[in-house]
Order: C-alpha cells, then sequence, then structure tokens
C-alpha cells in the first residue's frame, strides 16, 4: 500500500493590533511544522460517516512532540487537540476513522497561552492534517469553516490560515446555518471517556457554509515586530472575563476610528510613526486586562516614537500577556525598556524580533520514488 509524506507549517498569530478587538489578526514568524505520514486509503468515503462503523480502524496514530509546550501536550489522538480536529474534518467528509500508520512529529515554536495564536495554530494545522490524510482538496473558504466550528473567533485562525495582515468577520447566516453553527464545542470535539467504543462519537455536526469571510491588507514590508514575552500563561477565556457586556459610544467609536486608518497606515510605505502610535490604541480591551498583567499600562505610555525611535506603535497581543510593538528599527532597545518595566513590576520576559509570515499555512507533500 502506497505510504505519503507530508508537513504542515502554521504561523503563529496576533490578534486585535490595538483597536480592531475580534476583527483583524497578523500572522508571525513562529511556527507550527508538522511531518507526517501515513498509508493512503484504500476504499473510498462513506456516504454516512457512521454506515463504515464496522471496519475495524487502525492502530492509533503515533504523534511526538518537541519545543514549546512539549511536557503538557497530550500525545494521545483522542486527546490532542490538533489530531481531534483532524478526525473531526475526516469524519464530516465519510471517514470515520485515521489512516493506517498514521505517524507525525510536531515541533513547535509557539509559545502556550501568551497571546501568539498556539491554539489557533493547532486547530488550522488540524484542519490542515484531516484535509491532507483524506486527500479532500477543501477550499480556502471550507477549511476555514471547519476551523471555526472549532475556533469561535475569526481572528487568529484567519491570519494563520491565510497570511499577512487580515480583517475578518462571521457572515450573518440563516437561522438553521446559525444553529449549525453555534453548536456547542463539547458536540464538534467530545472528549473521548476511556470506555469509548469504535463508533463513539462518529456522527459530528457539519459545518455551514461561509462561516467566515476575510480580506487581506496592505503591509509595508519594512515593518517588524517585537514580541516581548512574560514568563507566565493567561488564559484567553480568563481574560475575556474582565471585559464588560457593554461599551460607551464615546469608546466604540473612538476604536472604529484607529482601526479604519490603522489598516490602510500599516500598508504604507515608508510607515508613518506618528500616525500608527496613535491609532494602535484601544478602549475596548486593554484596559480592562490591566489588572491580569502587572506593568502592562506603564509599557504602553512609556515606550513612544518620540523616546524609542523605529517605534511605530505598541499594543496588547491578542488576549496577552505578549506585547507586540510594530517597528523599523531600534529594535533591541525597544525590547529591553520594556523589560526593564516589567522586571520593576516582578515579570520575566523574553523577547524576539519576528517577520510577518505572508504566506499563511502550506502543506508541502513529498514526492513518491
Amino acid at each position: 500500500m502506497a505510504t505519503r509524506k507530508f508537513t504542515i507549517k502554521v504561523p503563529a498569530t496576533s490578534a486585535n493590533i490595538g483597536p480592531g478587538f475580534d476583527v483583524v489578526g497578523l500572522s508571525l514568524s513562529l511556527t507550527l511544522t508538522l511531518t507526517v505520514s501515513h498509508t493512503r486509503f484504500t476504499s473510498p468515503p462513506s456516504g454516512e460517516s457512521h454506515s463504515s462503523s464496522l471496519t475495524s480502524p487502525p492502530s492509533p496514530p503515533k504523534i511526538s512532540y518537541s519545543g514549546e509546550g512539549a511536557e503538557e501536550v497530550p500525545l494521545d489522538a483522542y486527546k490532542n487537540l490538533t489530531t481531534r480536529v483532524a478526525l473531526y474534518v475526516l469524519r464530516c467528509n465519510g471517514r470515520p476513522h485515521f489512516p493506517s500508520d498514521l505517524t507525525f512529529h510536531a515541533h513547535n515554536e509557539i509559545p502556550f497561552g501568551r497571546g501568539l495564536g498556539s491554539s489557533g495554530a493547532a486547530v488550522i494545522a488540524g484542519v490542515l492534517l484531516g484535509d491532507a490524510l483524506g486527500e479532500l482538496k477543501l477550499s480556502t473558504s471550507r477549511l476555514l469553516d471547519f476551523a471555526l466550528m472549532v475556533e469561535r473567533h475569526p481572528d487568529n485562525v484567519t491570519a494563520a490560515l491565510v497570511g499577512g495582515f487580515v480583517g475578518s468577520y462571521l457572515r450573518e447566516l440563516s437561522r438553521e446555518a446559525t444553529e449549525a453553527a453555534s453548536v456547542p464545542l463539547a458536540e464538534v470535539l467530545p472528549e473521548y471517556p476511556p470506555d469509548a467504543g469504535e463508533a463513539w462519537g462518529q456522527d459530528p455536526p457539519s459545518p455551514p457554509e461561509g462561516i467566515g469571510h476575510y480580506v487581506r491588507f496592505k503591509w509595508a514590508p519594512e515593518i517588524r515586530a517585537v514580541a516581548i514575552i512574560p514568563q507566565f500563561e493567561l488564559s484567553t477565556a480568563k481574560a475575556r472575563d474582565v471585559l464588560p457586556l457593554a461599551y460607551t459610544r464615546k469608546d466604540l467609536v473612538f476604536n472604529l476610528q484607529r482601526l479604519a486608518v490603522l489598516t490602510t497606515a500599516l500598508g504604507q510605505s515608508p510607515p508613518d510613526p506618528d500616525l500608527i502610535y496613535e491609532a494602535m490604541k484601544d478602549r475596548v480591551h486593554q484596559p480592562y486586562r490591566k489588572s491580569l498583567i502587572p506593568g502592562l499600562p506603564e509599557v504602553l505610555s512609556s515606550i513612544t516614537p518620540a523616546s524609542h525611535p523605529g517605534l511605530l506603535g505598541i499594543c496588547l497581543s491578542g488576549a496577552g500577556p505578549t506585547i507586540l510593538a510594530l517597528a523599523i528599527g531600534g529594535f533591541e532597545a525597544i525590547a529591553l525598556s520594556a523589560k526593564e518595566v516589567f522586571k520593576e513590576a516582578g515579570v520575566e520576559v523574553k523577547w524576539q524580533v519576528l517577520t510577518i509570515a505572508s504566506g499563511g499555512s502550506s502543506v508541502a507533500y513529498e514526492e513518491q520514488q
């Protein structure tokens, strides 16, 4: 039987970029890489995922993992997020099991729980893995549908999938499609109990078509991202819990004005630091997360284009705690100043200068000899 080998690469992402809460995302040059081999399916997919459940499933996939989070990631394919997403994609397309002899190694450069899109990368890796294993050849739009059934906010997963500086939204669907897209995550990716049988969880809800839409903005090639990464984790759920349920019109207009400018300003070369610094300010999420990230207000207010030549703007990366400084120079000075402020608040940080991963995710197949 034919063995296939391929490599999946998915970039890290930063969401929000100041005023674009749940709207914009940026792909960055940290990568989750899967190196995969498996035996091809020998029978056509079934019309209904459960109809072929009488076929004996192959032995479980063999997973190995290195890099960031290696000590935390489950290596059981029915507990690992990436493989659970892959199996969800397969089962929605008439493949109730993984293919035979599935082995893959994951190497991860994206820190967990730091606001750099680690979970979004794992989800996109899973969607691409399911698509590649089943040889489904799903469109980008359909891949995004599957991702949005798992990761319900489009900013990170869209940027991870297509790359670059991206704006996205969830489309207003019909009532029936809205209900289908809103099923509890526990039904999409159920937790597999220890006594789960072969037929368990083989009929998951398939995503409706066209859940999310996106546009890629221009990006000035000279802009780099300085990621200042505090050495503690902050869950997205906890960071969302501190946000208010309602906002004043004044604060919403403040963000909308800046977002309208920012999406164009970051594509202009040479970039205008005065324009971008002001356009990256926010009143919707960053002020409410300062209690979770010691030193956050001081870092955001003390590092400016005037004090640090080369800086364009500075913001919280996603839900945090990472700080993202966009700059065209002076990278080390920016990072060391932020490090000093965080140190005074009792927080240790690491920092990296990253480029923009404009190509997004990729799947490269090894040619058969």
